[in-house]
C-alpha cells in the first residue's frame, strides 16, 4: 500500500501544499487578524498571529530585522500649545503639548527598512523615522516611516511581506521577482508602490525628508473623549529631496554611507534640521461618507477634507555620544504612550504594537529600557525585576523592599489617580477574519500617479518597468492590472515600458532576469595570476 493512501485524508496537508503553524494546525486564512467586527480592534487570542509574529521577531540576532541600518540624533520639541487656532486641550490632555514654548528632549532614529546594517543608503527602501519624546509623563515614542502609507493592512501579513522584500533563503540574493509576487497577490500594495518607485522612494538624506506615523491614533481629552489622529513631520528650512535611479547609482559609486555622514556633519556644523509636527483630526466613527476608511494604513487622508494643522517643532541639535550605545540600542515601541494619547482599531497598529516591544525584549535583551538611551527621565517604579543584565531594581525609595506586588496594604507600590476620564468606546460586532468594508485598493494609487509632475511619472514608469522586467509573466500581468485599474494611462505606460525594455536587454546579448552577471562578466578586465 502507498504511503499516500496510508495517509488519512485530512491529515495529508504536506501533499496538497497546504500552509499550516508550527502545530501542524492548517491555516485557512493567512490574510486577516481576528477582530471584533471587520474594523477592529484585535483580539489576544490571535493564536497563529502571535505565533508567527514573535517567531519573525526573533529572526535576527543580533542585528534588527527590518530597520537594520540606521542614524540617529538628539534634539527638543517645543510645543505651540493650539491646534487649528483652538486650545489643544479640546481635544487631547497630553501634557507635553499643552503649553506654548514647552520643551521636550527627543532621540530620532532614521533608518533604511529592508537592507542590512551595512547596506548603502541609496537602495530603494522606505525610511524609517522613529522619535522617542522623552516626557514628564514617561516616554512616547511616534515610530513611523517617511511614506505616509503602507503596503498592507493587516499585520497577519507582516513577516511575510519583510520575507518576500528579503533576500532569497537559497541564493541570499533579493529578487525583484520575490517582491512583485508578493505585490501582485496583495492589491492593496498598489498605492505604496506608486510611491515607493517614484522618486520618493529614494529620498536624498535624512534631513531633506518627510516623517510619518503612518497608522490611525487617537487624542483623548480630559473629558475622555476621542478623536482620530494622524501625524506628520515636515521639514521646515531644509525643505524636500528626492533622487532619480541614476543620481542614486552615481552617489552609491562612491559613497554609500552619504545619508548618515550628511546628517552627522549637518548638526556638527550648527546647520540643525528642523520639523515641524502636523496633525490631521478626524472624528472617531466609521464615516460612512468617505470612500475609505480612515483605519487603513493604505490610504491618505485628503488634506483638503482634514488639514495639516502644526502642533509643534523638533529641532536635532546634538550628535551621538557613541553609535552603538545610542543608535543601535535605540528601541522603539508604537504602544509607548502617554496619557492622553491613545491606540485606534487599525488592525496594523495593534499588530505593531505587540511586535516592537516584543522584538526589543529579544534583541536588546528583558530590561532594554535600563539603557540610558531607553530608559525616560522621569522616575520609574515598578514590581518587575530580574531578567538578564538588570543594572537596577525600579524601586521608589519611599516603597517597602520586602513588596513587589500590588495591591498591598504593607507598603507597596500604589495605583495613580486618574487624571482624566477613561476614554471608552463601544463595540457590538462578531468577533470575526474579515478584511474591511472599503477596501478600494486602486483608487488613491491613481489619484497619487495623477498627482504626480511630469518627470516623476515618468521615472515611476521605467522604475517599475526595469523592476518587473526579470518577473514571471503572470506577476507582470496582475502588477500591470492593478496600475490599469488605478489609472489606464499608468497601467499602458509600464506595459509598453516592460516590453522597451525586454528588447533593449536582447539587443545587449544581456540575460532577461540577471543582466548584471552576464555584464559583469563582460566588462571584467583578465589578469594573469600572481
Amino acid at each position: 500500500m502507498s504511503d499516500k493512501t496510508s495517509t488519512p485524508a485530512s491529515l495529508d496537508h504536506a501533499a496538497g501544499n497546504i500552509l499550516t503553524d508550527r502545530q501542524g494546525h492548517p491555516i485557512s486564512d493567512n490574510q486577516n487578524v481576528r477582530t471584533v467586527g471587520n474594523r477592529g480592534p484585535t483580539t489576544l487570542e490571535n493564536y497563529h498571529f502571535i505565533e508567527k509574529i514573535t517567531h519573525f521577531d526573533r529572526e535576527r540576532i543580533p542585528e534588527r530585522v527590518v530597520h537594520a541600518r540606521g542614524a540617529g540624533a538628539h534634539g527638543v520639541f517645543e510645543a505651540y500649545g493650539d491646534v487649528g487656532g483652538k486650545p489643544i486641550s479640546t481635544f487631547t490632555r497630553a501634557k507635553l503639548f499643552q503649553e506654548k514654548g514647552k520643551q521636550t528632549p527627543v532621540f530620532v532614529r532614521f533608518s533604511t527598512v529592508i537592507h542590512g546594517g551595512h547596506s548603502p543608503e541609496t537602495l530603494r527602501d522606505p525610511r524609517g523615522f522613529a522619535v522617542k519624546f522623552y516626557t514628564e509623563d514617561g516616554n512616547w515614542d511616534l515610530v513611523g516611516n517617511n511614506l505616509k502609507i503602507f503596503f498592507i493592512r493587516d499585520p497577519l501579513k507582516f513577516p511575510d511581506m519583510v520575507h518576500a522584500f528579503k533576500p532569497d533563503p537559497l541564493t541570499n540574493a533579493q529578487s525583484m521577482e520575490r517582491f512583485f509576487d508578493f505585490i501582485s497577490m496583495s492589491p492593496e500594495s498598489t498605492h505604496m508602490i506608486t510611491f515607493l518607485f517614484s522618486p520618493w522612494g529614494i529620498p536624498a538624506n535624512y534631513r531633506q525628508m518627510q516623517g510619518s506615523g503612518v497608522n490611525t491614533y487617537k487624542w483623548v481629552n480630559k473629558e475622555g473623549d476621542g478623536v482620530l489622529i494622524k501625524y506628520h513631520w515636515e521639514p521646515i528650512k531644509q525643505g524636500i529631496k528626492n533622487l532619480l535611479q541614476r543620481d542614486a547609482n552615481e552617489i552609491q559609486s562612491t559613497e554609500f554611507n552619504h545619508a548618515t555622514l550628511d546628517l552627522y556633519l549637518a548638526i556638527e556644523r550648527g546647520d540643525y534640521p528642523e520639523w515641524e509636527l502636523c496633525v490631521q483630526i478626524m472624528n472617531d466613527g466609521e464615516h460612512p461618507e468617505l470612500d475609505f476608511d480612515p483605519l487603513d494604513p493604505t490610504k491618505l487622508w485628503p488634506a483638503d477634507q482634514f488639514p495639516f494643522l502644526p502642533v509643534g517643532k523638533m529641532t536635532l541639535n546634538r550628535n551621538p555620544d557613541d553609535y552603538f550605545a545610542e543608535v543601535e540600542q535605540a528601541s522603539f515601541g508604537t504602544g509607548v504612550l502617554v496619557d492622553g494619547l491613545d491606540f485606534s482599531d487599525d488592525k496594523l497598529l495593534q499588530g505593531r504594537t505587540f511586535s516592537y516591544s516584543d522584538t526589543q525584549r529579544h534583541r536588546v535583551g528583558s530590561n532594554y529600557l535600563q539603557l540610558p538611551i531607553n530608559a525616560p527621565k522621569t522616575r520609574v517604579a515598578t514590581n518587575q525585576s530580574g531578567g538578564q543584565m538588570l543594572y537596577h531594581v525600579d524601586r521608589s525609595p519611599e516603597q517597602n523592599p520586602h513588596v513587589n506586588y500590588e495591591p498591598s496594604s504593607l507598603g507597596g507600590l500604589q495605583e495613580a489617580p486618574p487624571s482624566g476620564k477613561e476614554h471608552e468606546p463601544h463595540y457590538d460586532a462578531r468577533l470575526v477574519r474579515h478584511k474591511i468594508d472599503k477596501p478600494h485598493d486602486f483608487k488613491q494609487a491613481g489619484d497619487t500617479y495623477r498627482a504626480f509632475e511630469d518627470w516623476e511619472r515618468d521615472e515611476l514608469v521605467t522604475n517599475l518597468a526595469n523592476a518587473l522586467v526579470s518577473c514571471t509573466e503572470g506577476i507582470q500581468n496582475r502588477v500591470i492590472r492593478y496600475l490599469t485599474e488605478a489609472d489606464s494611462e499608468y497601467g499602458k505606460r509600464v506595459s509598453e515600458g516592460i516590453s522597451a525594455a525586454k528588447q533593449k536587454i536582447k539587443a545587449s546579448g544581456l540575460a532577461e532576469t540577471h543582466p548584471a552577471i552576464k555584464k559583469a562578466e563582460q566588462l571584467g578586465h583578465g589578469a594573469d595570476p600572481y
